[in-house]
């Protein structure tokens, strides 16, 4: 009978320092995540800044549709001031949000601000269940119930000036 011999295989741990991709790839992929971890955390670069280079960056029709939406904000509330916060155009009325204009690839998004009960919608047009507001999907600016639209912003309107004088 023949003997079988065991052997002991060495047992090595890879650590950070000694790790080797094993493609240019994923040494690619191990530098980005070593630069991304160094970052640290902070305000978006667009924090604050003026809403005209969010329109100006849009396909035209996104922009006629954004465009005719942002005049109704200003149209039901001229105090609104208008920044860019989370990468798009926040409205607000002294400090308390109003509404929000959201681009997405194929529609635009009408937010507004508002506890439940906050907008009649007899047809069902707005989306959304939560405790702070409710959205407009839009894909073309014919499909924009305009008189609608303009009761929710004064609605929202009316709430951020509650919310701010209710301090």
């Amino acid at each position: 009978m023949a003997a079988t011999k065991k052997t002991k295989k060495k047992k090595t741990t890879t650590t950070a320092k000694n790790a080797k991709p094993a493609t240019p790839k994923l040494a690619a992929k191990a530098k980005a995540a070593a630069a991304s971890a160094a970052k640290k955390w902070g305000p978006r670069a667009d924090l604050g800044a003026p809403i005209d280079g969010f329109f100006a960056k849009r396909p035209p029709e996104q922009r006629a549709l954004l465009e005719a939406l942002r005049a109704e904000v200003e149209r039901a509330a001229p105090e609104a001031v208008g920044a860019i916060k989370w990468g798009m155009p926040f409205y607000t009325v002294s400090g308390q949000m109003m509404c929000a204009l959201a681009a997405h690839k194929a529609h635009v998004n009408l937010i507004l601000a508002g506890p439940p009960g906050t907008f009649a919608d007899p047809d069902g047009l707005l989306e959304g269940g939560g405790k702070t507001g409710k959205h407009l999907k839009l894909r073309s600016l014919a499909e924009v119930p305009l008189p609608a639209v303009r009761d929710w912003l004064r609605a929202a309107a009316l709430g951020a000036r509650a919310r701010t004088a209710a301090g």
